[in-house]
């Protein structure tokens, strides 16, 4: 499973439109679904990586994907709300997923990558380590995340998968930021003034 880092997408405009193959920093990120397979009940997920560990949302929520910029700062947080951009005229939230699955900080350098997602609860931006691939998974694959008290993220996931000999974890966008997460953080950007720079 390859990784792309932000250094191979600098200011990539990952544009959205449902179809496997878009291209992101100048490489196709192709859907791995063989010529012969089956496509009936299948869907794409964007899958990146935090640590060691493998992640997937649904393709159709991603806007774009690009490179760690500044963010302004929003006080009276979570720790893992890092701030706000000025994405071509709309504030964005930005997000450091590894604390928010209960990690550490983040210390973003060039290499690190924001997914921005169009959710149910709002726009929002992914700090992760890198982007990985494209994998279009069936339906029957996905298997239910197991109960335990041990990993705190478990509480995001909407599923499992199994593919390349690892497991890829699927998040529930709608977990991660719920409706009411969102209006606060809403209600705080409104607060402040938008930030000078604006984000291409």
């Amino acid at each position: 499973m390859a990784h792309l880092t932000a250094s191979q997408s600098q200011n990539a405009g990952l544009q959205n439109n449902g179809q496997p193959g878009m291209r992101h920093g100048g490489l196709a990120l192709g859907s791995n679904r063989g010529d012969g397979e089956s496509t009936a009940a299948a869907q794409d997920y964007l899958t990146f990586a935090i640590d060691q560990q493998v992640y997937g949302i649904d393709i159709l929520t991603v806007r774009e994907i690009r490179a760690w910029t500044d963010v302004t700062n929003l006080p009276n947080t979570p720790e893992y709300v890092r701030g706000i951009i000025n994405l071509r005229g709309t504030i964005v939230p930005i997000y450091d997923l590894r604390v928010r699955l209960g990690g550490g900080i983040t210390k973003p350098t060039r290499m690190h990558v924001v997914i921005v997602v169009v959710a149910a609860n709002g726009t929002f931006g992914l700090l992760v380590d890198s982007v990985s691939d494209i994998l279009s998974i069936e339906d029957r694959d996905l298997q239910a995340v197991p109960e335990t008290d041990v990993a705190s993220d478990y509480r995001f996931l909407s599923s499992i998968v199994a593919r390349d000999e690892r497991m890829v974890s699927i998040i529930d966008l709608d977990r991660l930021v719920t409706s009411h997460a969102a209006a606060q953080m809403q209600q705080l950007a409104t607060q402040q003034p938008a930030p000078a720079i604006t984000a291409n």
